[in-house]
């Protein structure tokens, strides 16, 4: 159990934002009072709260007989009830909304798309029927490695729609991390394209397939979307042309009705051991929660345009990009590429052109275009937004002022939302016509949501002091197990305190109860709104033949939230040199992908470890980010390491 001594607030802030009351008037939740009948609700009777959204979100193919069946800390959420989640999003909505934008693409280099949702269901239908025609039924494991284009959207809905389990790799990882996530979930068919657009250049994502597939032996077929140009189908019966695939498939498919508990998906995250987890999702838990989330968290009206920055290879690009939205029957929003291409306004032309009226993103995000100044927001009439989200970590409150004044224009509420992978949907947030906001603070647990700040003990904090942040009941969308790991998800999760959920997060609230989070507690670290497992990227340091050892810590950083910083130590023989931290940093980015390459390698002699062995990362953290360690060092086995440390840092 992380030692809660460790966390410290500094963070003092008295701003208080009432939500707007022209706002609060059309909201579907219009005041705390009616937060509150909502939460009292929940906790008197969480079977019936959870069972009549579950009615209200959801087609059910045959009703669901009982709530929940709790074995902790295993759940079994709407048993005996069959739904399809392509339907959901989809069929449903047809005959009202056949003709209006389901999605609106941008491509980076300029190309543009607009995808009715009856072209939508038309699309998913005849990959879906491609898909039958290779084999893939339900309970295969799909993988999809595209880039942020509308057939990533098409590929997660076909294998909804056939009951079979999607594994989306984020589009920025490399060959190995592609390979090692195809292995582990034993992935029939991958999806992916010749490549994609990013930074004015090419996502070699084919070759990176190319790569992979020797050591991903279960992959019958893939299949290629071009999108670049840039590049041949690669010969051989592996592999098939996306356009042929579909061409002269039914654009009629009839859904797989699966059990409540079937899987949906499988979503590779890093953890603090080096072999990634992944954490799996079933269909109508995730469901319930992404719809009903969307809905409440975002106000969603029936004429939004809807715009979540996030990617699909992330859970936020999966619930708030894809499914919540679709569910909703609004109108979502897909752009390929970067937010500076090809000018720093690139964001802000997007939401002027398509008039969009919610903006969800990053504080990463934010972070670099207050460093770009409000000149390139200034140029772009923003007055068709009326709601602004952060995802992805804490946002410090200069930001959030930065985003309502500037962003908002002073007139659009912030929802600042709090959760993880594992949790499958926003769990901490305002409620924007209910709920006044504090810059930096995630406000409130949802209602349904425990989430509570406990001590070692399982004790509730008091107020201002730091804690462990757990969600004590458990609730729709929560992760089932870990991928073929059953026991590494009773470890992870579940082993501090019997029957409650562990979220690896520092916490405290404040003297009116609202939640202040306060970063990782383990060494998984969040780097521009990604969050990587340290044992990762030391994995693929230590791989390097020159390198004996390896610790990665986070240290703040301004722009990206949290920098990697490796403290190296070589093995005899080869000094240390500029051109080798040149060197590692392209094989970490070879190895897992660029966002884990470290942005600082010190070479050390050694690193601080206790007698057994195990080296003191939070000692490094403070050496990272240049201060003197208050920690205990009693454990140390050598003061002098650390001595040598702090004075190569001078």
């Amino acid at each position: 159990m992380a030692n809660t001594q460790e966390i410290v607030s500094v963070l003092t802030e008295s701003r208080v934002f009432p939500p707007p009351e022209d706002f609060s008037r059309r909201a579907h939740i219009r005041s705390m009072q009616d937060y509150q009948r909502l939460w009292d609700e929940a906790a008197k009777d969480p079977d019936k709260y959870w069972g009549d959204r579950a009615r209200e979100e959801l087609y059910w193919k045959e009703p669901f007989q009982t709530v929940l069946d709790w074995k902790p800390p295993h759940a079994r959420w709407f048993v005996e009830g069959k739904t399809n989640l392509a339907y959901n999003c989809l069929d449903r909505h047809l005959p009202k909304l056949k003709d209006k934008p389901a999605i609106l693409f941008e491509g980076e280099p300029g190309d543009r798309r607009a995808i009715t949702y009856g072209e939508l269901s038309q699309q998913v239908n005849r990959l879906a029927n491609g898909l039958k025609s290779l084999g893939v039924k339900k309970g295969d494991r799909v993988g999809i490695y595209l880039p942020m284009v509308p057939e990533a959207a098409v590929a997660m809905l076909a294998c909804a729609r056939l009951g079979a389990v999607h594994s989306v790799v984020f589009g920025g990882f490399s060959a190995e991390a592609l390979q090692d996530r195809m292995k582990d979930a034993g992935a029939k068919v991958l999806l992916t394209a010749d490549g994609g657009w990013r930074k004015g250049a090419v996502v070699p994502l084919m070759k990176n397939v190319e790569a992979a597939l020797p050591n991903a032996p279960s992959i019958e077929k893939v299949i290629v979307l071009t999108r670049t140009g840039d590049g041949k189908l690669p010969e051989g019966p592996k592999f098939v042309a996306w356009d042929a695939l579909v061409k002269g498939q039914s654009d009629t498919c009839e859904p797989e009705w699966v059990e409540s508990e079937h899987p949906l998906f499988i979503l590779y995250t890093s953890g603090s051991t080096g072999k990634p987890k992944g954490v799996l999702h079933t269909t109508a838990g995730y469901a319930v929660n992404a719809s009903l989330t969307t809905r409440w968290v975002f106000d969603l009206r029936d004429d939004d345009v809807y715009w979540c920055t996030a990617d699909v290879g992330w859970v936020t690009g999966h619930t708030y990009v894809v499914y919540g939205p679709l569910m909703n029957g609004v109108t979502t929003i897909i752009y390929e590429g970067a937010p500076t291409q090809p000018g720093p306004d690139r964001f802000w032309d997007i939401i002027e052109r398509y008039k969009a009226t919610i903006l969800y993103t990053a504080p990463t995000a934010i972070r670099a275009f207050m460093r770009l100044g409000d000149g390139p927001v200034k140029q772009h009439d923003l007055s068709s937004l009326r709601l602004l989200g952060s995802v992805g970590e804490p946002i410090n409150p200069e930001a959030w002022m930065w985003y309502r004044d500037v962003i908002g224009g002073g007139r659009c509420p912030i929802v600042d939302t709090w959760w993880q992978t594992e949790t499958g949907g926003i769990m901490v947030s305002p409620l924007p016509g209910a709920t006044p906001t504090k810059p930096g603070s995630a406000t409130f647990p949802l209602p349904g949501i425990h989430a509570e700040i406990l001590d070692r003990d399982g004790k509730r904090v008091p107020k201002g002091q730091g804690g462990l942040l757990f969600v004590t009941k458990p609730w729709p969308s929560m992760l089932r197990t870990v991928y073929g790991d059953p026991e590494r998800y009773v470890n992870t999760y579940f082993s501090e305190l019997p029957g409650m959920y562990f979220t690896g997060d520092g916490a405290r609230t404040d003297a009116d109860g609202y939640v202040w989070l306060m970063g990782r507690v383990d060494d998984v670290v969040n780097v521009a709104g990604h969050r990587l497992g340290t044992a990762e990227v030391e994995s693929a340091l230590v791989a390097h033949p020159k390198v004996s050892e390896a610790a990665v810590v986070g240290r703040p950083d301004d722009l990206k939230g949290t920098a990697l910083v490796a403290f190296v130590t070589l093995k005899q023989g080869n000094a240390p040199s500029e051109a080798l931290k040149k060197e590692l940093a392209v094989h970490v980015g070879k190895e897992i992908g660029a966002i884990a390459r470290p942005d600082e390698i010190r070479f050390a002699e050694g690193l601080p470890k206790t007698r057994s062995g195990k080296i003191m990362r939070r000692l490094l953290r403070d050496v990272a980010a240049g201060k003197q360690s208050s920690q205990d060092t009693t454990t140390l086995e050598d003061l002098n390491v650390l001595a040598a440390l702090r004075q190569t840092d001078e």
